[in-house]
């Protein structure tokens, strides 16, 4: 990591502050309030990106000033709902793909795809395609993220992942070059896509539905949400299912046959309602949620000798003392 002491922070916003808006530049910013674990130190500077002309100079700025490696020297955020940062915080920048960058409009000549902007929730492509009367998003309608970390990591639920419905993705690479890839380009598998190897950042991406019955779709979503009610903690923060799903087993099934439904670390608890999550009990430290997560690994490959990996996204450890 490039060194970055205090004369360098005021530097930089100085900089930023040429080309955003002042209330697009925030310092010492709590990540606490920008993840769905609601846990993390402060990000140096925190910068809220609108459009991609912004990101293009904001890139070419950063670069500018030895800023240069994605993911290492500065960091992208969706929604926060995938990742983990430590309560000693992100040394460097965050940038943060706003709600402002999250447009969703039928794609010209078509009436079944849609593009969707790399800000926007799934959520809310969910509840737009229902408006046109498009099917084969329901299964996302219950994920909090955004379409870009989705992308990231293929995404899924209830049968669905983002491959099944992605065409198509713009990008930008950390130079601020744009390029297109196809579904293929992108190497969609379980939770993984090209850009877990390659430092570039969704920008938008083309989503091919069809059409069917809104009756037919707002019963889909509406069980697809009972049954996240009745069998998942969201009375908890947290970050939806903690670990990827090891081949010919169940993550939960192997936490529970491991003994530690409900085990505990602080205020981090695998959750007794289901065990593939890992809660935040309301006083959690980062270093809580990170201690259970190393102790879940050990205790299951013990019970089972299966090493089941983290689904969640690491940001900010052994950055800052």
């Amino acid at each position: 990591m490039r060194e970055f002491d205090e004369k360098a922070k005021q530097r930089l916003c100085q900089r930023l502050a040429c080309i955003l808006q002042p209330e697009q530049i925030l310092v010492d910013e709590k990540m606490s309030a920008h993840t769905t674990f609601r846990v993390g130190g402060e990000a140096d500077i925190f910068v809220e990106i609108n459009t991609s002309v912004e990101l293009q100079k904001v890139f070419a700025l950063l670069k500018s000033e030895g800023f240069t490696r994605l993911g290492k020297d500065f960091y992208l955020l969706g929604n926060g709902s995938n990742v983990l940062v430590s309560d000693s915080g992100v040394r460097g920048v965050v940038l943060h793909l706003s709600k402002e960058y999250g447009k969703i409009v039928l794609e010209e000549q078509s009436e079944t795809r849609l593009v969707c902007q790399a800000g926007a929730t799934l959520a809310a492509i969910a509840h737009k395609a229902y408006e046109y009367g498009l099917t084969g998003f329901e299964f996302a309608a219950g994920i909090p993220g955004t379409l870009g970390g989705a992308i990231v990591m293929n995404a899924g639920a209830y049968g669905g992942e983002m491959c099944q419905v992605v065409k198509s993705v713009r990008l930008m690479t950390s130079d601020g070059v744009i390029v297109e890839k196809s579904a293929e380009e992108m190497q969609f598998s379980y939770r993984h896509s090209i850009l877990k190897e390659e430092p570039l950042v969704v920008l938008e991406a083309v989503i091919g539905l069809a059409h069917g019955s809104q009756q037919e779709m707002k019963a889909k979503m509406e069980d697809l949400a009972l049954r996240r009610r009745e069998k998942q903690p969201l009375e908890y923060p947290s970050a939806g299912s903690t670990f990827k799903r090891p081949a010919g087993h169940f993550a939960a099934k192997l936490i529970e046959d491991a003994g530690l439904r409900g085990f505990s670390v602080g205020g981090a608890q695998v959750s007794e309602k289901h065990c593939g999550f890992i809660v935040n009990k309301g006083n959690a430290a980062a270093a809580d949620i990170y201690a259970l997560i190393m102790e879940v690994q050990k205790r299951v490959k013990m019970s089972s000798q299966v090493m089941i990996e983290p689904e969640v996204i690491l940001m900010g450890f052994g950055e800052k003392g």
